[in-house]
């Protein structure tokens, strides 16, 4: 009998790969039984969508024949074996069988590149493969035809083209079709299980709260908490003041279910990640949380002691979304709203899973749109999303409503009497002369809207207390700098720590850091951002002093950043709101104020509004397909900067990055996979992001690594203390 590869390195037979995915295809229907899809098709294009691989051309390409003339891919011939008769008997519809036909035609979206002639020129050629291809497992499921029908299938147009495609119940199935063979076949492909179960998550919790009850007897799940375990099965909506607990109460909603765990900042999910496998998932961590952003492999290089299983395989399993947890940034999800080729995995794996929102205030108005476009198409698909939030943007509220989400929410906001903050407005712009009196025996944050404001207030204190620890942190340090700040103002801002000190930073703090000062003294950028910011000040404890919190409105003038990346609209209403907030602020006054201020009526005006719905409608705009991956990537991140070695970093660390480089410029064969990550992990270590303004206003030198990489040598001082130092003078915006 002629055998026929699927793949040649290892080499595994057509049979040999569809069995693994008829394995894949059991373990998913055995977990997940609910999932919203017609079982017998998704079994058909599993069974049918490699069958094409017995082409002459791609044998030759696998080493396993011979032939002349250009290859079609594989999944436009695979068609030619779907058995249209029988699902015809079977009642199927005709929508219903295109759907096949589109799913095993575009399972793996290559660009086509063939006339209609060769194509059926080629399926023709197929009869002579098939009269010697034996397969006991396809049985009556496939049916060859050499002439197929063009009312199921033309490789020149989808079959939902000019449709409102999201709303369209075809859409709908092809996605789940198309989606989930995708996720079983890459599992299958990577051997790897297509889903692990989640049958630990909710003894893990029952573990937690008996740890509590260990050092307190009384203890219980709050009422948040309570709330959250109540309404497991629904889409819901919850304002809870910081130090709620709202990271438990995420996971008591997911329960044993596949979920996914979303935060805006990667600080914040290697934190939530550190967390939940040292103190709740304590057992088997790698097959059951994974962590998913653009530096996964560094955070499991970290982290390497603490798993059971090899690192290349965690990482595989989490890309291939496997895991029954996973913790993730906004991007690495919700991209699937501009329905780019290929996008079907994500949201098919999002109709049966569950999606914590935590922190939605922090999201820019692009992302926003995104998110609220993604829980939309969440809620349509069948799955179930959470949005937990210290303080909720009345305009979110809004606009769920007008995309037609369906959610509930509680009647009462779940925030306690206690008061942390209590606030002096000062109305000048920030000054360190003010701050200095305030020095002595005190740990002290101070947040500037900008990083030229930040290194200026930086400055002057140090000149101030020359033999005091004043330290700086802002985005513009090489990761391994940055790292090291990240640690040193952790450790600086634990309510116990008896050292004084004062830290100088920008946004970077406002979320991402469990830090807890004694004065804060910042600049306002808008509402919501101070009142991030007032949570790095008394984050866990109740007021005991007569001020803790400064804010500089900038008097007669506006403050930093304002006008260029915060909404001058929204800064001066924060400004007009804050005058009404001299003195003790309970934390239900200021989830009203933000309500107000981020209220739809409140935004007209602003160009936050503007941005909002014009994202909205750009996306809604586009038509499904029209963008490839990469595009999005870029849409979706909105990348305005280049990342970069600083060149005094580089002349310091010439041999070492020269080391790394050699590495990731050798072949495969030469070294494994895992050092190659290694390596690209250590010489990420010496790169920062560089803002566009300031590249195009001075020199990078492009180092070539390979035929895909470079790294740029970017020319500009740099100091440990204070990050970045142009060479001449320029002007600097960024906030972050």
């Amino acid at each position: 009998m002629q055998k026929y590869l699927a793949k040649s390195n290892p080499p595994e037979t057509i049979q040999e790969h569809t069995d693994n995915l008829l394995k894949n295809y059991q373990t998913l229907r055995k977990l997940y039984p609910e999932i919203n899809i017609d079982w017998y098709l998704l079994e058909l294009v599993c069974l049918l969508h490699d069958l094409g691989k017995m082409n002459r051309l791609f044998q030759k390409k696998v080493g396993n024949g011979s032939g002349v003339g250009k290859e079609i891919p594989h999944g436009y011939l695979s068609v030619a074996f779907v058995p249209y008769s029988k699902l015809e008997d079977l009642g199927y519809s005709e929508d219903e069988i295109q759907v096949v036909y589109q799913a095993i035609a575009r399972h793996h979206e290559r660009k086509k590149d063939f006339t209609e002639q060769e194509w059926e020129a080629e399926i023709e050629e197929l009869s002579k493969q098939w009269e010697i291809f034996s397969y006991e497992r396809l049985a009556d499921n496939a049916d060859y035809s050499s002439e197929v029908d063009p009312i199921y299938f033309y490789p020149e147009a989808r079959i939902f083209e000019d449709e409102d495609t999201v709303g369209s119940e075809n859409f709908k199935n092809y996605v789940q079709l198309k989606g989930l063979l995708n996720r079983i076949d890459f599992a299958a492909s990577a051997g790897i299980d297509v889903e692990l179960e989640n049958d630990f998550l909710q003894e893990s919790m029952e573990q937690q709260l008996a740890n509590f009850r260990k050092k307190n007897a009384a203890a219980d799940w709050n009422l948040l908490q309570k709330y959250m375990l109540q309404h497991q099965n629904e889409n819901v909506v919850v304002i809870a003041e910081t130090g709620m607990g709202k990271t438990e109460a995420g996971l008591l909603w997911l329960g044993d279910n596949k979920g996914f765990f979303t935060l805006p900042l990667r600080t914040a999910i290697n934190a939530i990640y550190t967390r939940v496998t040292k103190e709740i998932v304590t057992d088997k961590q790698a097959q059951r949380v994974g962590l998913l952003h653009s530096e996964t492999y560094s955070q499991y290089l970290l982290h390497e002691e603490n798993t059971d299983m090899e690192i290349d395989e965690y990482y595989t399993r989490t890309r291939q979304m496997s895991l029954p947890v996973t913790i993730c940034t906004l991007d690495q999800l919700f991209d699937f709203v501009f329905r780019y080729a290929g996008f079907e995995h994500k949201l098919a794996t999002l109709s049966y899973s569950k999606v914590i929102i935590d922190e939605i205030q922090m999201y820019s108005p692009d992302l926003l749109a995104y998110l609220i476009l993604g829980l939309s198409y969440i809620d349509k698909f069948g799955g179930k999303f959470c949005v937990m939030t210290a303080t909720l943007p009345g305009i979110v509220l809004d606009l769920l409503h007008d995309n037609e989400v369906d959610f509930i929410q509680p009647e009462e906001k779940f925030v306690s009497e206690r008061v942390r903050h209590s606030v002096e407005v000062v109305h000048t712009e920030i000054d360190s002369a003010f701050i200095e009196p305030f020095f002595a025996g005190n740990r002290i944050l101070v947040i500037c809207n900008t990083i030229s404001k930040a290194k200026k207030i930086y400055s002057e204190l140090k000149a101030m207390f020359p033999n005091k620890k004043v330290r700086l942190i802002h985005s513009q340090f090489i990761k391994k700098d940055r790292s090291k700040k990240e640690e040193e103002i952790f450790e600086d801002g634990q309510k116990d720590n008896p050292e004084s000190c004062i830290w100088v930073a920008t946004q970077v703090v406002e979320a991402s850091l469990d830090i807890d000062f004694d004065l804060l003294f910042t600049e306002l950028s808008d509402i919501n951002g101070l009142f991030q910011r007032m949570g790095r000040c008394y984050r866990n404890r109740a007021l005991d002093v007569d001020t803790n919190v400064y804010v500089f409105d900038g008097g007669e003038k506006v403050c930093s950043g304002v006008g260029q990346f915060i909404d001058k609209t929204i800064f001066m209403n924060s400004k007009n709101a804050l005058e009404k907030c001299n003195g003790a602020l309970a934390e239900v006054k200021k989830m009203e104020i933000v309500e107000q201020i981020y209220s739809t009526e409140a935004l007209k005006e602003s160009e936050f509004y503007d941005e909002l719905t014009q994202a909205l409608n750009y996306v809604k705009g586009f038509d499904s397909y029209e963008l490839d991956k990469k595009e999005v990537r870029s849409k979706f991140r909105n990348i305005n900067s280049i990342t970069a070695i600083p060149s005094t970093v580089w002349q310091e660390n010439k041999e070492e990055i020269t080391r790394y480089m050699e590495i990731l410029a050798k072949s495969s064969k030469e070294v494994s996979k895992k050092e190659k990550m290694i390596a690209r992990t250590n010489l990420a270590e010496f790169m920062l992001n560089i803002p566009d303004y300031l590249y195009k206003k001075s020199e990078g030198e492009v180092h070539r690594i390979n035929r895909y990489e470079t790294v740029i040598e970017f020319n500009c001082d740099y100091s440990e203390d204070i990050g970045i130092i142009m060479q001449e003078k320029q002007k600097e915006s960024l906030f972050f």
